[in-house]
């Protein structure tokens, strides 16, 4: 449910094997943190999750909606975001870690949703066809964690009822969070750790079971499904400079697991740059600046089943 980013693989919530951090499955000592660091990055994007939500609200009209499945909900902050904006719906947070299934019981609860909201542990795509069909689909991050992207599409069309919708939100523009020179290491250091984040994607796609290329063109690949497109919608979400301290210290999780997956890929200079962000106690460092900022753009594509 969280968008694409270097360090903090953490978006594929649901799929083969959840919560990816750095590229490999999360090992149960640093489980929690992992948790708890894909909650405080949906809840950076909240306002992004609204206003898909109140989007696909838009979208499905007159129709009536009773039962939403969130598939790859992890700590259920999209899931708590689709149930307020279809208040008539069963939304039900569908994941493979029972931690965040977990998770997402508590904010239901502490929202006033849990007499509305169900989860349900699976592994996707091979557990969908028993979770039963719905009116709205909405998966997070979670298709390019699946070897053949075509034919997992296929499958989550064939849960839809007539008229109903699926949200696929993939991709969309890297997270940006410091000037392009900071004033210590070579300038653009960021653009340098988006290359070498996307190959880092690459190889992990590459040694996905079935792992099948695919052009990513996800409104096309919604009309391989059997889909009509109804749009695809790019949302913002702009936290400037200076950052409160809750996510100033998200931004400074998020470098620090950068630096853990690509210190062996990033040339001396700009490792010895992460490290000096990563100071707390020295000006440059990310808790310090006054730069710091937190900016990402998300892309949702919806189609509809005839």
């Amino acid at each position: 449910m969280t968008p694409h980013h270097p360090g903090a693989h953490s978006h594929g919530h649901g799929a083969h094997a959840h919560s990816h951090a750095d590229g490999h499955t999360a090992t149960e000592p640093d489980w929690e943190a992992m948790a708890a660091h894909l909650e405080r990055e949906a809840e950076l994007n909240t306002p992004f999750l609204e206003g898909a939500a109140a989007w696909l609200h838009d979208l499905t009209g007159n129709r009536p909606v009773t039962r939403v499945l969130d598939l790859g909900s992890g700590p259920g902050v999209s899931t708590t975001a689709l149930a307020h904006a279809f208040p008539g719906a069963e939304t039900v947070a569908v994941d493979s870690a029972p931690g965040l299934l977990s998770r997402a019981r508590a904010r239901a609860e502490r929202e006033g949703l849990a007499s509305r909201i169900t989860t349900r542990r699976a592994d996707l795509p091979a557990d969908l066809p028993g979770l039963g069909t719905a009116d709205l689909v909405w998966t997070s991050n979670v298709v390019h964690h699946l070897g053949d992207q075509r034919a997992a599409l296929e499958t989550f069309a064939g849960v839809l009822r007539p008229g109903g919708v699926l949200a696929v939100r993939e991709r969309g523009l890297p997270t940006r969070c410091l000037p392009r020179d900071i004033g210590i290491g070579r300038p653009g250091l960021q653009a340098r750790l988006d290359a070498a984040e996307e190959d880092r994607f690459t190889a992990m796609r590459a040694e996905l079971p079935g792992h099948t290329r695919t052009v990513e063109d996800w409104p096309g690949l919604l009309v391989a499904a059997g889909l009509t497109p109804t749009g695809s919608r790019t949302f913002l979400t702009d936290l400037p400079a200076p950052l409160d301290p809750v996510a100033r210290a998200h931004v400074r999780e998020r470098l620090a697991r950068t630096r853990d997956s690509l210190a062996g890929v990033l040339d001396a200079e700009d490792v010895a740059t992460l490290d000096a962000l990563l100071d707390d106690a020295s000006p440059d460092g990310i808790l310090r600046r006054p730069d710091v900022f937190y900016l990402t753009a998300t892309t949702v594509h919806t189609a509809v089943r005839a």
